[in-house]
């Protein structure tokens, strides 16, 4: 049982991993056409305005304190956009992506037991050194910041997202914390990109933001119910490793030796995790007052 949970809390983890490298991949032409915080922008606000559509929370679903954890949480996940778009303008991608796992990388050092709160996160570690090789790049200062940033995000994001999906049922959570994060986006960077958008580019929108984010923060709330924290943050290892494998089939971009071998490390340090990482099933609650 236990096992069960583990494994399909990876699956959940690893589509997530893939619907965010392909959405990246898909935005590519929008950024060229409205810009990194333009593209950031469009796929908050859909993904808020479609959730709250489709699942319609009620009150009922929420107390005070979840309602305020799922608030924060869609600050968060503004946070953890916005910033690393920010960084992606002024250092090199492998750069920001290597700075960036610093946050799940602690959360998975904190959170783990025994020889695994080590092993796994620190080969994990090596491996997204070697596929996203910083060294290779010019570093801005002012970038590095945005992108340690972010990483503190995502860090809380992986804490507040176990929390709220404990703590409220189905994603209802969801539905509250991304029209936050679209509202937060809004009022952050909206009106410097509302004056680039197009009846076009709204439409594109749409299927991106399915694709990134909704898709992509359904998974992995339901994930991380199946999961500790600390395996959740080691699994976060293999998304360098589906940008590079995306790349090679999307883009032709052709890893390197280097990049093979940091492959192979995450999956190893993701298997690792996945088999190690199972968390006693949470009660969830059922509507309150129901």
């Amino acid at each position: 049982m236990t096992t069960d949970q583990a494994r399909s809390g990876a699956l959940m983890a690893m589509v997530s991993m893939l619907c965010v490298q392909l959405g990246l991949a898909l935005a590519v032409t929008l950024i060229e056409r409205i810009g990194v915080e333009g593209a950031a922008w469009l796929r908050l606000a859909w993904a808020g305005i479609i959730l709250l559509l489709l699942v319609r929370p009620k009150r009922s679903a929420f107390t005070r304190s979840s309602f305020a954890m799922c608030a924060l949480l869609g600050v968060v996940t503004a946070g953890i956009t916005l910033l690393f778009m920010a960084a992606l303008d002024r250092i090199p991608l492998g750069t920001a992506s290597a700075l960036e796992f610093l946050g799940p990388l602690s959360v998975a050092v904190a959170h783990g037991k025994g020889w695994h709160r080590v092993a796994w996160p620190g080969l994990a570690a090596a491996g997204v050194v070697l596929l996203t090789q910083p060294w290779s790049g010019t570093v801005d200062p002012v970038g590095v910041l945005y992108a340690l940033a972010s990483a503190v995000c995502w860090a809380a994001y992986i804490l507040l997202t176990q929390r709220v999906g404990d703590a409220v049922a189905g994603i209802n959570g969801l539905a509250v914390s991304m029209p936050v994060a679209g509202l937060v986006a809004t009022l952050t960077v909206g009106p410097a990109v509302f004056e680039r958008m197009t009846l076009e580019i709204l439409l594109i929108g749409i299927g991106l933001a399915i694709l990134l984010p909704v898709v992509p923060f359904a998974l992995e709330l339901l994930a991380l119910r199946r999961l500790t924290t600390a395996a959740f943050g080691t699994l976060m290892a293999l998304e360098p490793a589906f940008a590079m494998i995306v790349g090679f089939i999307v883009l032709n971009q052709v890893p390197g030796s280097a990049g093979v071998v940091g492959i192979c490390f995450v999956v190893i340090a993701g298997v690792g995790a996945a088999r190690t990482g199972a968390r006693a099933a949470p009660a969830i609650p059922a509507e309150v007052g129901s």
